[in-house]
């Protein structure tokens, strides 16, 4: 049980983490890069708590509400990705650290 929990930390961190780094490196094919490294996260997190679901950790309901979260990240990825894709991937984006993340 603990492992999973860890694992299940440690893929939802990735997400946020990956889309934090690809954002700073500057170019949007880099930051692309990332957002699919963090979908894949999220797809490895959809595992993790099927799995925790299926070991009785997670109640039915429980399971279907997070994955219903998850997906929509999923989804929303997805939908940055195709839209920066559709802008170009070679271009450089501004500045990184004119974007400063809402501590709040």
């Amino acid at each position: 049980q603990f492992g999973l929990t860890s694992q299940i930390r440690r893929a939802a961190t990735s997400i946020a983490a990956n889309i934090a780094e690809g954002w700073g490196r500057g170019s949007t094919g880099e930051y692309i890069q990332f957002l699919l490294i963090a979908r894949g996260s999220s797809m490895e997190l959809e595992t993790h708590l099927i799995i925790a679901g299926e070991l009785g950790y997670l109640k039915e309901e429980q399971l279907k509400v997070f994955q219903e979260r998850v997906q929509g990240i999923g989804q929303m990825l997805n939908r940055l990705v195709q839209a920066l894709r559709s802008h170009g991937t070679s271009r450089q984006r501004p500045n990184p650290e004119t974007r400063i993340p809402n501590p709040g």
